[in-house]
């Protein structure tokens, strides 16, 4: 594979590194939250990796005196490995377009996710009716469920 392009044909694509992740979907640092995709099968699952650093902004004020990743943010980071998901199933034409979150349901927070934390995102996609696709995900740490949530997404040839 390349640096950048996107892995063509279908089935198990595998691991993508940073490069194609961000040739995939437009987000940019600070809010880009997928650092790696360890596992890919297209129209089916992903798993990408998130590290946690003390250095992520969002610490400065979340919380100076305990450190805790905001539950918002790792509802994100599924949304942001579906979003990989969906680009790399429909193929390198729709490499960079928007995916929209449109909902969010059973949004469940087990335990907090702290810096030095490597947060597994697993995605599995449920269904797709045309451009909506509907998600269930877990964030593990350590092989435990710290967050789960099933959500619905749109992408926009725009």
């Amino acid at each position: 594979m390349s640096n950048e392009a996107l892995p063509e044909g279908t089935g198990e694509v595998g691991t993508l590194e940073i490069a194609q992740i961000m040739h995939a979907i437009p987000h940019r640092y600070p809010f880009l939250l997928v650092d790696r995709v360890v596992e890919l099968v297209k129209n089916e699952s992903c798993i990408g990796i998130k590290n946690v650093t003390i250095n992520e902004n969002f610490f400065q004020g979340h919380f100076p005196s305990m450190p805790v990743m905001p539950g918002v943010l790792i509802i994100e980071c599924m949304a942001q490995t579906a979003a990989v998901l969906v680009v790399t199933t429909l193929g390198p034409d729709w490499a960079g377009k928007l995916v929209y979150f449109m909902t969010v349901d059973q949004a469940k927070f087990r335990k907090p996710v702290v810096p030095g934390d490597q947060m597994r995102v697993h995605v599995k996609k449920e269904r797709q009716r045309g451009n909506i696709w509907k998600f269930s995900a877990e964030a593990k740490v350590d092989g435990k469920v710290v967050a789960e949530a099933t959500y619905a997404a749109m992408i926009l040839d725009r």
